[in-house]
């Protein structure tokens, strides 16, 4: 596992960017892990906020207890004493998610099967062998960005998005998958729909779905779907 360059970007009064690296790499995650750590170690009461990527670090400090320069003193001394965390991938926590997957709730289903000689069944299958890993939260809360998709799954994001997809739509675009947690615009393909509830207010964290857990998705069918508190409506038409 080769050491990353860092580079600190300014974010503002109250905030540095740390990019760790330039490409996306499942191995980043052990990385920025460690430094996210490290930064609640050492921040203490002055942190407000760490929002990891897959390739940077966003830290937000209270620029009432600890001004610009000494956060940027701070985060260089631990960069240069960084070491990634080994073992995190098989300690982290594996969220099971219960997926119906259905061309009336996935409608790219029968377009990413022309890759499996027209056998969604086989795009099913790939979708659910894999064991996933939570690499960032972002564009609506709870949204967690996965990777490690396989490559015969890979699809470049919807030419025009879509502008309402429904709660808990189960997606892939490029090599990343994720679950829409809220009803909003997007460009994913749609593969199926989950029951869970991604995303809580009343919920400790609200994110049911943290940096670094890992997860896998579990096929389920209609009924079991809907017993578990999923919503069956289709697609609207031109959604």
């Amino acid at each position: 596992m080769s050491r990353p360059v860092p580079r600190l970007e300014s974010a503002g009064l109250d905030g540095w960017l740390v990019r760790l690296f330039d490409d996306i790499d499942e191995a980043n995650l052990a990385w920025i892990e460690a430094l996210m750590g490290a930064c609640e170690e050492n921040f203490g009461a002055a942190l407000i906020d760490l929002v990891p990527s897959y390739t940077t670090l966003l830290v937000c400090f209270d620029p009432l207890r600890m001004d610009g320069g000494e956060a940027r003193r701070r985060l260089l001394t631990l960069l240069a004493e960084l070491r990634p965390r080994e073992g995190d991938a098989e300690s982290a926590p594996l969220k099971t998610l219960p997926v119906w997957y259905d061309e009336s709730v996935g409608p790219e289903l029968k377009r990413l099967a022309a890759g499996f000689a027209g056998d969604i069944a086989a795009v099913i299958h790939a979708h659910t062998q894999v064991e996933y890993r939570v690499f960032a939260l972002g564009f609506a809360p709870g949204f967690a960005f996965m990777g490690g998709l396989p490559a015969s799954l890979e699809a470049p994001r919807l030419a025009t998005p879509r502008r309402r997809v429904p709660a808990g739509s189960v997606a892939v675009a490029g090599r990343q998958t994720a679950a829409y947690p809220t009803v909003s615009p997007g460009g994913w393909n749609l593969l199926g729909r989950t029951p869970m509830a991604l995303f809580d207010r009343h919920r400790q964290g609200h994110s049911l779905l943290v940096v670094g857990d890992r997860v896998r998705f579990e096929a389920v069918d209609r009924e079991t779907f809907i017993e578990l508190g999923g919503d069956p409506t289709p697609m609207e038409e031109g959604a």
